[in-house]
């Protein structure tokens, strides 16, 4: 395997980080200040969640299964961490979360993740991915990355989610200067824009369900209806790409191949339910807009609240996350009705609902239960979320937490230049060699040999466990005191956790013997170790 343009580099990066790297020893790594105990007032959602635990705590009880324990705190930043920033914590947030004794500590850490520039960079790629898809798109025409940007600015301003919904689905102007209008662009071909796939991948995306099956014959199973599907596409009618980019031409209208005359149709915009919800002005595809993210329009919230919660789970409360069913009564005792009615009677905050979701009793379960060893009730335990569901991160988690497991310090917009860049290098190959899961990520998928592989013997292990000046194995090797501690190191930066008594006894070995300034060899081992163990690549 030919090695990458950056790695002669790899001496200077190495000079760089230690000329850059404080000189505090490994055993308190810590440049930030904890989070004010003040600034945060979970009493704003207790009333929520506790309604939602009581719904769960029913549901458990009425399946005769007992809950699995709580999971250990660090446990639970790590699964924070992963969804909200991508990556595993790094060992100095770790020591200030543990420095942190004030109550409430895990929902003030939570807001402390939402509030970090990494959450809206992390979590508008994986949005984007459901708005504009993973293709490339037309060239030219499409920027998925200013795309990305434009929505995690929105996400760091806390916008309100139906706000960004509307500008997603009518924005005009330049794919450049108007990003939002990409969503419009990445359904492009020659510069002709696909109103079919438009009007599929918005009732997708926005409403959790799928109408596509509709576009050609009415749906067999379903609700739908072609000509229901034929109406949503009109919609998009008067969008076009001109010279300003994105407009609305008013004189455009939308035409089918009648399949009994065979000649064309002319439809008209229609949406398939509640037109009263439709307001009288604004162009189709504002019109189009508000009728989604209308406060009456329950598929909207629902569909909102079963994706996010598929983020957190890396599995939705209903699966496909894009073909729910609909009930057109509202449930109290419906969980997506009771945590969608709260995220819409607050302002569509979509921070607030992640901050509601993963301060829930389910989200800080353990995901080891009696069930799994025994085999009675484990599909009960399953799909009741009486245990935390374990799911194999994505390739952007493994590579970000290999990446933030290779440095002490948190890795985020305040890292050197350089290694910002080489983690975004990194990253791009890795992803690529890893294998990409496309737009329908939260379809469970098994792992691979050749990804299994990768792991253990691609240079992306190798590089960031062996020992060296700038990076976390080094810095462990040379600075922290003893075999325990050097061994507790290890396992807190790699695995988030500490330790057991029998790893501890499996692993000491290996440095026994050793001088404290020699053990870069031995470490680097660990390191490797712990990257390819499987709890290293699973979320729990």
């Amino acid at each position: 395997m030919s090695k990458p343009w950056w790695t002669p580099f790899l001496p200077l990066t190495i000079v760089a980080g230690v000329l850059g790297l404080v000189a505090v020893a490994a055993r308190n790594p810590i440049r930030r200040e904890l989070p004010d105990q003040a600034a945060v007032s979970p009493d704003d959602q207790t009333g929520i969640v506790l309604a939602a635990d009581r719904l769960l705590s029913q549901l458990w009880h009425q399946a005769g299964v007992e809950p699995a324990v709580p999971a250990d705190e660090l446990a639970v930043l790590r699964r924070l961490s992963l969804a909200l920033h991508g990556s595993i914590p790094s060992l100095e947030e770790m020591r200030l979360f543990e420095a942190d004794s004030g109550p409430n500590r895990l929902e003030r850490w939570t807001e402390r993740l939402l509030a970090d520039r990494r959450f809206a960079d992390y979590f508008s790629v994986r949005l984007s991915r459901v708005y504009v898809g993973a293709d490339d798109g037309q060239f030219i025409l499409f920027r998925r990355d200013r795309f990305n940007n434009w929505l995690a600015d929105q996400l760091q301003e806390n916008r309100p989610y139906d706000q960004i919904v509307r500008d997603i689905l009518s924005e005009q102007g330049l794919w450049t200067g108007m990003p939002a209008t990409n969503f419009i662009t990445a359904a492009a071909a020659d510069g002709i824009l696909d109103r079919n796939e438009l009007a599929g991948r918005t009732v997708r995306a926005f409403l959790g369900q799928r109408i596509d099956c509709a576009q050609c014959h009415n749906h067999p199973f379903a609700e739908w209806k072609q000509s229901q599907f034929e109406g949503l596409a009109a919609c998009f009618a008067q969008a076009q790409v001109s010279a300003v980019g994105i407009e609305d031409n008013p004189e455009l209208t939308y035409e089918v191949d009648d399949t009994m005359t065979l000649e064309k149709r002319k439809v008209d915009p229609a949406v398939p339910f509640h037109a009263e919800w439709l307001p009288a002005e604004g162009t189709q595809r504002q019109r189009l807009a508000a009728w989604v993210t209308h406060p009456e329009n329950r598929r909207f919230e629902r569909a909102t609240v079963n994706r996010v919660w598929g983020l957190l789970y890396s599995k939705p409360w209903i699966e496909p996350v894009d073909d729910m069913p609909y009930l057109e009564t509202y449930s109290e005792n419906d969980l997506l009705d009771l945590l969608g009615g709260d995220f819409r009677e607050h302002g569509y905050d979509l921070k607030r609902l992640i901050g509601v979701i993963t301060a829930m009793q389910a989200y800080r379960l353990s995901s080891a239960h009696p069930a799994w060893e025994s085999g009675e009730q484990a599909e009960v335990v399953e799909k009741t979320w009486a245990a935390f569901p374990m799911s194999r991160l994505r390739p952007e988690q493994v590579i970000g937490s290999m990446i933030q497991a290779a440095t002490l310090k948190t890795a985020d917009r305040n890292s050197h230049l350089f290694l910002r860049t080489l983690r975004l290098l990194r990253e791009i190959d890795f992803v690529k060699e890893y294998g990409d899961l496309g737009d329908n990520e939260l379809t469970d998928r098994a792992g691979t040999i050749p990804q299994a592989l990768l792991r253990m013997n691609g240079r992306f292990s190798r590089e960031m466990s062996e020992a060296n000046l700038a990076n976390a194995s080094g810095r462990i090797s040379a600075m922290a005191p003893g075999t325990e501690r050097c061994v507790e190191l290890c396992f807190l930066v790699c695995l988030s956790r500490r330790p057991t008594a029998e790893e501890f006894a499996a692993f000491a070995p290996s440095l026994e013997g050793i001088p404290d300034n020699d053990r870069g060899t031995a470490v680097g081992d660990i390191f490797w170790s712990l990257f390819n163990s499987p709890e290293f690549s699973w979320n729990h």
